[in-house]
């Protein structure tokens, strides 16, 4: 059975610079290096006897790019359409919900 102290080392080691500054590249003289956000987290518990567990877990998304180009360093945000595409049905749906009932509040209001 693996250890709580096993668990926390292995996930120390799994997050390295690797993980956040990707392997840099170059084109043309300007060179790119790919940055993550990495985030993680663990868990366990046990109960009486050796009944009981553990986990853990890491997610990353990338958070944008260093370019350098003739000795200037320029950082360039990543954009995650999905979270903006997300985002935005979220809103109407919302407007949607409540836009009948400020329609009715205002037109009360009116009389």
């Amino acid at each position: 059975m693996t250890t709580l102290q096993d668990m926390l080392d292995k996930a120390g080691q799994s997050v390295s610079v690797r993980d956040v500054f990707g392997e840099p590249y170059e084109r043309d003289g300007v060179t790119v290096i790919p940055v993550a956000r990495v985030s993680g987290g663990g868990g366990g518990g046990s109960a009486t006897g050796e009944s009981g567990g553990h986990g853990w877990g890491m997610k990353a998304e990338p958070a944008g790019a260093y370019v350098i180009k003739g000795g200037d360093v320029r950082w360039v945000t990543a954009v995650n359409v999905n979270r903006i595409v997300t985002g935005s049905f979220a809103v109407g749906i919302a407007w949607a919900i409540v836009a009948p009932r400020i329609a009715k509040h205002t037109w009360k209001w009116r009389r």
